[in-house]
């Protein structure tokens, strides 16, 4: 027995002869469509229930959707946040749990080994950490694909000047950074 749309089981009416009597062969399907249906099956329920040729993508359905750039906001806020974030995660003034909607998870296993280090050379040296007084300099963006930025973000502490670079890719209407590199 199939299920209807409706919800509803399908069944014949009383004064309707039963779908035995009724000859399958005299209904037309399209030229293309060489799929045999059950003779139970209503004609436009047809690969409802997931025939050999059907196929739902589930993965592509409910997973990570790429997302143009025209409906991503302005990325220039996020680089500068985002860049003061992982400047305090390496002084150990964040913890990097905090950044975790905006990373993939090969920038947080990258981010993690480096705060690890960090945290390592503090500990040997006896400097607790800090939070670090930075001023954001120039950001420089280049766009190489729809729903890609890739930036270069200046920031200056005290005794040095370093480069960020970053790399964001639209997912899910949001941005997310894919890649981290501190110079």
């Amino acid at each position: 027995m199939s299920i209807p749309f409706s919800g509803e089981p399908f069944s014949p009416s009383r004064n309707q002869p039963s779908r035995a009597a009724h000859d399958v062969s005299s209904e037309r399907q399209p030229a293309g469509d060489q799929r045999q249906r059950s003779p139970g099956t209503p004609t436009g329920l047809r690969g409802s229930r997931g025939s050999a040729g059907d196929h739902f993508d589930a993965d592509g359905f409910f997973g990570r959707q790429k997302t143009p750039t025209e409906l991503l906001p302005p990325p220039e806020p996020l680089l500068e946040n985002l860049t003061r974030c992982v400047m305090e995660v390496l002084r150990g003034a964040r913890d990097i749990d905090q950044l975790g909607r905006w990373i993939s998870e090969d920038v947080y296993k990258h981010l993690l080994k480096r705060q690890l280090i960090s945290a390592r050379a503090r500990q040997i040296k006896g400097t607790p950490a800090t939070r670090p007084v930075l001023v954001i300099g120039r950001i420089s963006t280049s766009s190489p694909a729809d729903g890609v930025i890739e930036a270069v973000v200046m920031v200056y502490e005290k005794p040095r000047a370093r480069a960020v670079a970053i790399r964001l890719e639209g997912v899910d209407r949001r941005w997310r950074a894919t890649s981290i590199g501190i110079l």
